[in-house]
């Protein structure tokens, strides 16, 4: 061998960082780019423990990240950048049977084609979280917002949209999905100083225990503490009503134009819907971003027993000095949620709203179980009907 040549190890070991990429070769620029991909889409241990444990690094698959959904095909983000994306056929065909698709935030097993910028999908790692909602219309199926996200921001703006009661509902769908809530009052620029405190105040009484912090994208303000958010590579989501800020947000935290934004409208403060689909953005420094279509109205997904305790967790720990373990706090002698509610602790409308909720999940829940039972017979298929209208009325009263 001629003296004046190196081997590859003595390269990488004399090299510096700068000659790494240089002289080192495609495996070392390989390997740093999955370290910085993979740092900064919040992949860690655990992540690499599940994926080993479900044999996809010895089927020479590649983890990538789902980053947006547009129905038949989707974005996942890779170590070489953005890549379409779509099902294999046996994973399309466990769907048909049951299993669930991939969502925007699942960090899935991909077969990443060799020159072309797409990749095949063969599995979806355990989720850590999950939010979602009972799809609209029928027959009642969830409806998959966004996955494995650590703080969900529920963005509602300083304006005469602001509805607390419609936040509550956002904060069981939080505390349901295994999120971290954090409430961002959002165009604090456009409001004055009585109307911000008083939305404070409001806010604060009604999510217990949970941040909450005054917001403008046009300003700055309260956006650094925004962005603590992030460190360590987090995962965040958005989730808000049209209108309440969700995409500007988005630009001022991505460091860009990424999200087109559009007015509200001057008679109701109510925003027009201008993110069509969910989708996720690198955020410099580390973490991502998921942003989603405005919800106009939400309606909760079964099994949010767990949310409801934290949504409502003041009412939770009244309910805990009622006399009857089984109070329903109507008329029941010793009841300690209307006490507090009758000396001025606890606001008449959170409880109307309390009850509220527990009929909803209540009729859900009886709805999917009257829905799936098998062998019904027309006879019974009526009186179900007639049973289902009843529920509808009990469901509405105050």
């Amino acid at each position: 061998m001629n003296k004046t040549m190196k081997s590859s190890n003595e390269i990488i070991n004399n090299a510096t960082p700068a000659q790494d990429m240089q002289q080192a070769g495609v495996a070392v620029v390989k390997t740093t780019a999955e370290r910085i991909f993979r740092e900064a889409y919040g992949w860690d241990s655990s992540w690499q423990e599940a994926w080993l444990a479900a044999g996809f690094e010895t089927a020479g698959l590649t983890p990538v990240r789902m980053t947006a959904d547009f129905g038949q095909q989707f974005k996942v983000a890779t170590s070489a950048g953005e890549y379409t994306a779509e099902t294999s056929g046996k994973m399309r065909h466990l769907t048909e049977r049951g299993a669930e698709l991939p969502a925007v935030g699942d960090w899935l097993a991909a077969e990443c084609l060799p020159g072309e910028r797409r990749a095949r999908i063969h599995g979806v790692l355990p989720r850590r979280s999950k939010i979602s909602r009972k799809a609209a219309g029928n027959p009642v199926r969830e409806q998959i917002i966004a996955t494995n996200v650590d703080t969900l921001f529920l963005v509602t703006s300083l304006n005469y949209d602001l509805n607390v009661r419609r936040l509550e509902r956002y904060l069981i769908m939080a505390w349901n999905a295994g999120t971290q809530p954090v409430i961002l009052l959002s165009k604090a620029d456009l409001c004055d100083e009585s109307f911000r405190l008083q939305a404070l105040s409001e806010v604060s009484l009604a999510a217990p225990g949970v941040p909450v912090h005054i917001v403008s994208a046009q300003t700055g303000e309260g956006m650094e503490q925004v962005a603590g958010y992030f460190a360590g590579g987090r995962s965040c989501a958005l989730a808000g009503t049209s209108g309440c800020g969700k995409s500007t947000l988005t630009n001022y935290l991505a460091g860009g134009h990424v999200q087109r934004t559009s007015d509200i409208r001057e008679d109701d403060s109510r925003g027009r819907h201008t993110t069509t689909h969910r989708q996720m953005f690198e955020i410099p420094g580390g973490g991502v971003l998921i942003d989603t279509p405005g919800m106009r109205e939400l309606q909760l997904w079964e099994g949010e027993e767990d949310g409801m305790s934290g949504a409502f967790s003041d009412i939770e720990k009244l309910a805990g000095n009622c006399r009857f373990r089984d109070c329903t706090h109507n008329r029941e002698e010793g009841c300690a949620v209307r006490e507090a509610m009758n000396d001025g602790e606890l606001d008449s409308g959170r409880l109307s709203s309390y009850r509220k909720t527990q009929r909803e999940l209540a009729f859900l829940e009886r709805k999917e179980k009257s829905r799936s039972a098998a062998g019904r017979s027309a006879g019974n298929g009526k009186r179900d009907q007639r049973k289902e209208r009843r529920d509808k009325n009990w469901l509405h009263e105050d």
